[in-house]
């Protein structure tokens, strides 16, 4: 009973985040148009199939989406007091995290669903639909909690969390898969096995093309075992800097 009253709390914070932080311009230039912009540049004049392209663009729209946001929610509230007020409440620190996770994934799924499936379907790309909406809910859940990590570190200035969400997202973009499959970036293939955008890229790849590097169950498996690890090491993280906050 307790936990459910936590999580009808969490739910809360969820719509309070979306109706604060998201769908602002900033969330639109660094969940959507960076990543287009990115892969446009990478693709321009490449003889690319649609379907070779498509698995990498909904990896990298995922993964932009769901953590463009989810980063600075901690820092924003630490500096305007409003982080202080929610611990303050009757609501425990996970509960927290999960609802601004909740919120993040809710957004991820919005763009994908809406925008990058409908694009593909209404080209006639053919899609292995089940394995891959199931994946892309993990994921979704995995890089939002990948983000909440990055928003551990006890600071109150959103710039400070950007440049580290910068350095980490962007490098894992270039070994996880991406622009080049797995077969064939060489000695990096070992580096794109610490990532946990490599087995969704994979799982699209499979969904879209037939072909994986991976099984699509061990996809999913892998993911899910990141998604609670990350998620753990987040609530655990932010325990130990909470007191550093105020």
């Amino acid at each position: 009973m307790r936990i459910f009253e936590q999580l009808k709390r969490s739910f809360a914070i969820t719509k309070k985040d979306l109706s604060i932080y998201y769908l602002k311009g900033s969330v639109i230039i660094q969940g959507l148009l960076i990543p287009a912009f990115v892969f446009i540049s990478f693709i321009l004049k490449r003889e690319m199939s649609l379907d070779m392209m498509i698995p990498g663009l909904l990896g990298m729209a995922l993964f932009f989406a769901v953590s463009a946001i989810t980063p600075v929610i901690t820092p924003w509230e630490t500096r305007m007091r409003t982080f202080e007020r929610l611990v303050s409440s009757p609501v425990y620190l996970w509960a927290i995290i999960l609802g601004d996770i909740m919120a993040s994934v809710l957004f991820g799924l919005f763009v994908v669903s809406f925008i990058v499936l409908a694009g593909i379907i209404l080209l006639g790309v053919e899609i292995i639909s089940f394995p891959l909406i199931f994946g892309t809910i993990i994921a979704a859940f995995c890089f939002s909690s990948l983000g909440t990590l990055i928003s551990a570190p006890p600071a109150d200035k959103p710039s400070d969390i950007m440049l580290i969400a910068s350095i980490i997202k962007f490098p894992l973009i270039f070994i996880s898969g991406v622009f080049i499959p797995i077969t064939e970036m060489g000695v990096l293939k070992i580096l794109s096995f610490f990532s946990p955008l490599t087995y969704y890229t994979d799982l699209a790849r499979y969904s879209i093309q037939g072909t994986s590097y991976f099984s699509p169950v061990v996809d999913l498996l892998v993911l899910s075992v990141f998604t609670i690890f990350l998620f753990v090491i987040a609530v655990k993280w932010h325990e130990k800097s909470l007191d550093k906050r105020f």
